[in-house]
């Protein structure tokens, strides 16, 4: 959905109870610290994307990563690392 703010996608994707897949770290902000509705979970990726299939990849990684929960966390992928905390 080029061109749509930053707030509008987010509350698409908690009413529509989805996994909001982003590069933009504007979202952890906007669930944090302005209390938006958070979606059903976030996987932030920050890295440069190797090819166009590589955001793909890495969320096919990530579920083989043993224990690795991705609804109702955030998740920041930052290679080799990844973080997650608990939405709100």
């Amino acid at each position: 959905m080029p061109g749509t703010k930053d707030e509008e996608i987010l509350s698409l994707a908690a009413r529509e109870g989805r996994v909001l897949l982003t590069f933009d770290r504007d979202y952890g902000e906007l669930i944090y610290l302005k209390g938006m509705s958070a979606p059903l979970g976030v996987v932030h990726l920050r890295f440069v994307p190797l090819s166009p299939l590589h955001p793909a990849e890495v969320m096919l990684m990530l579920e083989r990563v043993e224990g690795l929960q991705i609804e109702r966390r955030y998740t920041v992928v930052e290679p080799p690392r990844i973080r997650q905390r608990p939405l709100p």
